[in-house]
């Protein structure tokens, strides 16, 4: 029974919102609305869950004066601060909460993204090692989009610009699009698997 009841429930589930989806008409709208309401219920638990297991990782490392334990207090502190701020603050727009959220994280994940902008061009540089046409071509289309997308290159040719988004809007695009259709077929099929009890990892087995 611990093997056969995971997998009838998650069979039952995955059936009953594929028949909501695709057949409207058969009145599951409002039962799907329901059972949404209780996963997010399901969500918000997992939060507190999240919370509890960051207070259990780094408060005996605090405790211990553990490598780094100042950053870990920092964390600690800061998630507390935030959390009291959006519930007795609330968290719309000229709120405490807001207020920190605009100018601490956002400056903050601008100045991350900054420095792992250094690390893709080291990144690509390697990457873009010319042994075969197909790198070739990779190579010389990276070349023109970043020369397109600064100042030299209009400079160099006044329609740059215009040819760089072609090449965004038209070969990369549709490169982009035959990914994310073949991504989301690996997802179907996965999804598959897990209904029919063929994927069975999230039980903890192979």
């Amino acid at each position: 029974m611990r093997k056969e009841v995971p997998l009838i429930i998650t069979f039952l589930a995955g059936a009953f919102f594929i028949a909501d989806y695709f057949i409207p008409h058969t009145g599951f709208s409002d039962l799907a609305a329901k059972i949404n309401g209780w996963a997010i219920i399901v969500l918000a638990a997992s939060y507190i869950l999240g919370v509890l297991n960051i207070l259990r990782i780094n408060y005996g490392r605090v405790a211990k004066r553990e490598k780094d334990w100042i950053l870990k207090l920092i964390l600690v502190l800061c998630m507390f601060f935030m959390l009291g701020a959006g519930i007795f603050g609330g968290i719309t727009e000229g709120t405490l909460f807001d207020w920190f959220f605009v100018n601490t994280f956002t400056p903050m994940q601008a100045t991350m993204f900054a420095l792992l902008a250094f690390y893709i061009a080291s990144a690509a540089f390697r990457a873009f090692r010319v042994r075969t046409v197909q790198a070739a071509l990779l190579a010389i289309t990276a070349v023109l989009v970043m020369i397109g997308r600064v100042p030299i290159g209009e400079t160099i040719w006044k329609s740059f610009p215009d040819f760089t988004e072609w090449i965004m809007n038209v070969p990369q695009l549709a490169g982009k699009r035959a990914i994310l259709i073949g991504a989301a077929l690996g997802a179907i099929a996965t999804g598959l698997k897990v209904i029919t009890g063929l994927e069975r990892t999230y039980m903890g087995q192979d």
